[in-house]
């Protein structure tokens, strides 16, 4: 509702240890300058703001926009879907191709890693749930059920159990031995952009469910699911029970979710807000966070806080 405020900055030189000098246009003020940090502040509106140089770039993976990536747990090896209708697994170190896996039809929406680091989970526009040898770019299991495409996956514990999210408005719960699905956790009649699974504070009443869990069903007792949902609702499931926990209204569709402890989850939405929330108490949000009006696209807990990614 204020008008924008807008700046430039100029390089006056270089120094000696080859750190540039730089200025700012009226109203703003250059912090820290290092070769690879700019630290910006602007007084008037008590807000300052970091930019790092990446250190490396890989350019040559994918022709166009990347919508998903994921790194192995040793670190090793990169997978990332993009609209160029391709998905790709390479060497986290140098950005080499080591395989392309082909299978889904029209755009693959997420891709990530089991916690093995051997194994690739996909889902795609196709409503196909896939999973891939990371080895030999095999297609090992398709899971079939949704009636709509794939936008998110979660896997569970070690990867026995997955789940899947879809503009079909369900998360699905499916058993990867024997490629079947195990039962619909929630059906939202909106889309659901992203999902969430985590261990639940031993204070929460997850529900009980209404007919003993198959002993196909391996690691869900005790979490919650996250949901979150096109019609601005951020939902908590609970993943045995199947029964809802909580249902927070956000300010527009919510695009992202995670946890941050058995506690404090995040999530974002289409109009930039970051939410963090206790799960024992949804009722008013712990904080909401707004740099800018730009969708927030994704959230990943780092260090003591987080990173989040925005359509800027």
């Amino acid at each position: 509702g204020k008008p924008t405020l807008y700046g430039s900055l100029t390089r006056r030189g270089l120094s000696t240890e080859g750190v540039p000098d730089i200025a700012a246009s009226e109203g703003f003020l250059v912090g820290e300058v290092t070769k690879k940090s700019i630290l910006i502040s602007c007084p008037h509106e008590n807000v300052s703001t970091k930019f790092l140089a990446p250190y490396t770039t890989f350019c040559r993976i994918h022709q166009k926009s990347i919508t998903c990536l994921d790194i192995s747990s040793g670190g090793g090896l990169g997978v990332s879907t993009s609209t160029d209708g391709t998905m790709k697994i390479w060497q986290a170190a140098n950005g080499e191709i080591r395989r392309l896996l082909e299978g889904h039809v029209y755009d693959v929406n997420c891709c990530r890693f089991f916690p093995s680091g051997l194994v690739v989970l996909s889902g795609g526009m196709d409503a196909q749930l896939k999973i891939w040898s990371a080895e030999d770019a095999s297609c090992v299991v398709t899971f079939k059920g949704h009636k709509g495409g794939i936008l998110d996956t979660a896997i569970v514990d070690r990867g026995r159990n997955v789940l899947s999210c879809s503009r079909d408005g369900t998360a699905r719960l499916w058993d990867c031995g024997k490629s079947a699905c195990l039962g619909v956790i929630a059906d939202c009649g909106s889309p659901v952009n992203g999902i969430a699974v985590g261990t639940a504070d031993n204070s929460l009443n997850l529900g009980t469910p209404e007919k003993a869990p198959s002993e196909r069903e391996i690691g869900t007792e005790g979490k919650i699911l996250l949901l979150a949902r096109e019609d601005k609702k951020l939902q908590g499931v609970g993943l045995q029970s199947r029964q809802p926990v909580f249902l927070f209204m956000g300010s527009d569709a919510f695009n992202c979710c995670t946890f941050l402890s058995s506690t404090y989850i995040l999530a974002g939405t289409q109009d930039g807000n970051i939410y963090q929330l206790d799960v024992r108490n949804t009722n008013a949000p712990i904080q909401v966070i707004h740099r800018s009006g730009a969708p927030v696209l994704s959230l990943l807990p780092y260090r003591d806080g987080f990173i989040a990614s925005q359509g800027n």
